[in-house]
C-alpha cells in the first residue's frame, strides 16, 4: 500500500489500484476479464493518442495521454504479476538497466566522437541483445515489430537491408524501382486480378517507403500530413458547397473540382 515515505506515492497508488481492478474476488467484472491479448489493442491506441497530443501541442491532453498510457504499461504488469510472470517493479528495473547499458557515454567512460557513432553503438548493443535471445543466428531483419504502422515497418526493415549493404547507393534507381512498380500495378488492374491488384500494390507502397528513406523524410509523417492537407481542403469544399444550399452527394463532378481546385488556392 501507499506510504508517505515511498519516493513515488502516487505511483504507488496507481499501483494499488489496479492490484484492486484486478481482486478475483472484489475488482471489476471487465478488468478481471482482460488478457495480454485484449489489452494490447488499447495500447497501442493510447500511444497513438500520446502523439496526437503532441502533434497539437496540447499539453493538458498530452498529460492525460501519458496518464492513460502509463495505465496500460501498469495493466500489463499486473496481468503478469497474477500469473507469477513479472512485476512493474521488473519492468521499471530491467529498462533502467537497459538504459545505462545503453548509454556508456553518459554512465561510463566511453566516448563517441559524433552522433552517428552514437547510433551505431546502439544498434550493435540492440542485435546483441536480440541474438542473446535467440538460440539460432538471427536474420538482420529480425526484431522488427509486426505492430508497427506498415510504412513504418517498412522503413525499419529497409534501414536494416541497408546496414548490411543490401541497398542502392543513390536516388535514381530507387525511382526507377518506383516507375517499375506502378507500371506494374497498372498491368495488374487491367487483368482486373484482385490477388494481383493487391501484390503489386503493397509493392508500390514498399518502394513508396524505400524513396522516402533514401530522401530522408519519413514517410508516416508525410502521410499524415497529406491526409490532413486533404481532410483541409476537402471540408472547404463541403463548406461551399452547403453554402450554396446543396450536399456534395448532389452535385455534378464538374462543380465538385472547381471547389477542389479552389481549394488548393485558398489552402495550398
Amino acid at each position: 500500500m501507499t506510504t508517505e515515505n515511498s519516493p513515488l506515492p502516487n505511483m504507488s497508488n496507481l499501483l494499488d489500484v489496479m492490484a484492486k481492478l484486478r481482486d478475483p474476488d472484489t475488482g471489476c467484472p471487465w478488468d478481471i476479464e482482460q488478457s495480454f491479448e485484449t489489452i494490447s489493442p488499447y495500447t497501442i491506441e493510447e500511444a497513438y493518442e500520446v502523439a496526437d497530443a503532441i502533434d497539437r501541442g496540447d499539453m493538458q491532453s498530452l498529460r492525460e495521454e501519458l496518464g492513460d498510457l502509463l495505465l496500460q504499461v501498469v495493466f500489463h504488469a499486473q496481468m503478469a504479476k497474477d500469473q507469477n510472470l513479472f512485476e512493474f517493479e521488473d519492468v521499471a528495473q530491467s529498462i533502467a538497466e537497459k538504459m545505462i547499458d545503453r548509454h556508456p557515454h553518459v554512465f561510463g567512460d566511453t566516448t563517441f566522437e559524433t552522433v552517428e557513432q552514437q547510433k551505431a553503438h546502439w544498434e550493435s548493443l540492440k542485435q546483441l541483445e536480440r541474438e542473446e535471445k535467440s538460440a539460432e543466428p538471427l536474420s538482420s531483419l529480425g526484431g522488427v515489430a509486426l505492430a508497427l504502422p506498415a510504412l513504418t515497418r517498412a522503413e525499419k526493415i529497409q534501414k536494416r537491408a541497408a546496414r548490411v549493404g543490401f541497398d542502392w547507393d543513390e536516388l535514381t534507381p530507387v525511382l526507377d524501382k518506383l516507375d517499375e512498380e506502378l507500371n506494374e500495378l497498372y498491368q495488374a488492374a487491367a487483368s482486373g486480378d484482385t490477388a494481383a491488384i493487391e501484390d503489386e500494390l503493397g509493392d508500390l507502397l514498399f518502394s513508396v517507403s524505400n524513396v522516402a528513406r533514401h530522401m530522408k523524410v519519413d514517410p508516416e509523417l508525410a502521410l499524415k500530413k497529406a491526409t490532413a492537407k486533404f481532410e483541409a481542403r476537402f471540408e472547404y469544399v463541403e463548406k461551399s458547397i452547403r453554402a450554396d444550399g446543396a450536399e456534395m452527394i448532389d452535385t455534378s463532378a464538374e462543380v465538385l473540382d472547381r471547389c477542389w481546385r479552389q481549394s488548393k488556392v485558398v489552402l495550398p
